[in-house]
């Protein structure tokens, strides 16, 4: 094996090992954030709690992920039936998964993250039926799981830390844990558990499936046990339809709540778009790769930039440094335009990835490697600081309805992609998600000068009259206000 792959990943590692070395070492003071040791100990277990549920969480997602196609191989359907498949999983969550998200905060999110529980394990359990129906309601029970995974937890954790009351600036170093551990440290054990449950005890590729369930009701036994339930607004119980007209309305009248929701969407399907492209670009003659060490430097890459969010989030607002992440995001993506101006063949994801005698990955795939390691770091530090830019402008009773509102483009770009990521050239593919990206940049700076304005004496939504006054204005008059996080105002006693 090429020494440059054990080079990067152990140069990542260490990165990512320094940086949570300092956030650690960095850790808030307890004297200025907490009133006494009682409420010191009470928040540590309380974030412990959520932190253990979320990892065996995104582990049932996790061991997933690496063996879904290969099982339908394994079944004998053809690219073009897995494409369906696929498509199958992101409509589902783009239509039933917006329904299921917005009525957690109508049935609560406790009921709802067991919810996530039971619809994962039974699209897991599909897994062992080679039927075409069955496989296809196991992707459409995935993709309604999918919206829960990315907005339930997160709503549960936000509601739970301000009904305890604890201090707001604590709640987007939780997330950066979260998201160090969750999407960075369990994805790696994931692949490794996979590969041993597959290649090594040979238990088949249902195997890792099994072992979803498994960790899943673990989790789900944990927040039955130790999770009280929370709802969008106890006081106000609306129907689906009318929870969903009013997180339509915030998003109308509301601009800071629809600049938030355009970046969640286009970085996200930046992001998803990146996952079907970047085999392809590596390996653009059908040069052998090692796709397993390739993808542990992708998840320690986003490991360590989740580390450094935590030191981020201390000292400034993340509105601060957001538009510079997208920036970066947006050059390590253009690395690959100079590369693929050329039209591929036909085909679900490119060449056949075979060893042509190339001798592995190429100058220039290593060189691109570098620049998804960098926007996979840029992906360690979109998730906590989206999380904390959230909690701190989106309504706590509209919270998980409003972020599965923003799934929907997201998930219908993503299955325009599927359906035609071998129509175009790499580099067009690679161009949209640039431009997606710069725009987010565009959507930061505009939220940057609204949050100006409100604080200036002009709180949003309003309307301003001709002697400058502000005023509310509409039904952004009833929108309920949201706990705000110190660090959006001052990080670290910085401004």
């Amino acid at each position: 094996m090429d020494l440059f792959y054990v080079f990067l990943f152990v140069a990542l590692v260490l990165i990512a090992f320094f940086l949570n070395l300092r956030s650690g070492t960095d850790e808030f003071n307890a004297a200025s954030t907490l009133s006494d040791v009682d409420e010191l100990k009470r928040f540590k277990t309380f974030r412990s709690n959520y932190l253990l549920v979320f990892c065996l969480m995104m582990a049932g997602d996790w061991l997933q992920g690496p063996y879904i196609y290969a099982l339908y191989e394994h079944y004998g359907y053809t690219v073009g039936d897995i494409g369906h498949f696929f498509i199958m999983g992101f409509g589902s969550s783009l239509v039933f998964g917006t329904v299921v998200g917005s009525l957690a905060d109508i049935i609560g999110r406790r009921t709802a993250s067991l919810t996530y529980v039971v619809s994962y394990c039974l699209s897991c359990a599909t897994k062992h039926s080679s039927r075409y129906w069955v496989l296809m309601l196991g992707r459409m029970l995935g993709g309604v799981s999918t919206s829960l995974l990315f907005s339930v937890f997160e709503s549960w954790l936000v509601a739970e830390h301000n009904r305890r009351g604890f201090p707001a600036t604590l709640l987007a170093d939780t997330f950066s844990k979260a998201v160090f551990l969750g999407a960075g440290l369990v994805a790696i054990l994931s692949g490794l558990a996979g590969n041993l449950l597959v290649e090594d005890l040979r238990l088949g590729p249902v195997a890792p499936f099994d072992a979803a369930i498994v960790v899943m009701l673990a989790g789900g036994v944990l927040v039955l046990a130790t999770w009280g339930e929370n709802y969008g607004d106890p006081n106000n119980r609306r129907s689906l339809g009318a929870q969903l007209m009013h997180g339509l309305a915030a998003i109308r009248t509301d601009r800071r709540i629809a600049l938030l929701g355009a970046m969640q969407s286009m970085f996200e399907a930046s992001m998803y778009t990146f996952v079907f492209l970047w085999t392809p670009a590596l390996s653009p003659g059908g040069q052998k790769i090692p796709h397993g060490l390739v993808f542990s430097c992708f998840m320690t890459a986003c490991m360590a930039g989740s580390a450094g969010t935590g030191l981020l989030v201390r000292r400034y607002s993340p509105q601060r440094y957001m538009g510079l992440v997208y920036g970066a995001g947006a050059l390590t993506l253009a690395v690959p335009l100079f590369f693929h101006m050329e039209r591929r063949k036909p085909g679900f994801g490119g060449s056949s990835l075979v060893d042509n005698g190339a001798g592995g990955m190429s100058v220039s795939g290593k060189l691109q490697l570098l620049a998804f390691c960098g926007f996979e770091a840029c992906i360690g530090i979109f998730w906590p600081s989206m999380m904390a830019l959230r909690a701190h402008f989106v309504p706590e009773e509209l919270r998980s309805t409003i972020i599965n509102i923003f799934r929907i483009p997201l998930n219908l770009f993503v299955c325009i992609v599927l359906y035609k990521v071998s129509a175009f050239p790499l580099s067009v593919m690679f161009g949209v998600c640039v431009g997606m990206l710069l725009a987010c940049m565009v959507c930061q700076s505009h939220l940057n000068a609204l949050t100006a304005d409100e604080k200036h004496g002009c709180p949003l939504p309003i309307t301003q009259t001709n002697s400058g006054e502000c005023r509310r204005g509409g039904a952004a008059a009833g929108r309920v206000s949201v706990p705000r996080i110190a660090p959006l105002e001052k990080g670290g006693g910085k401004d």
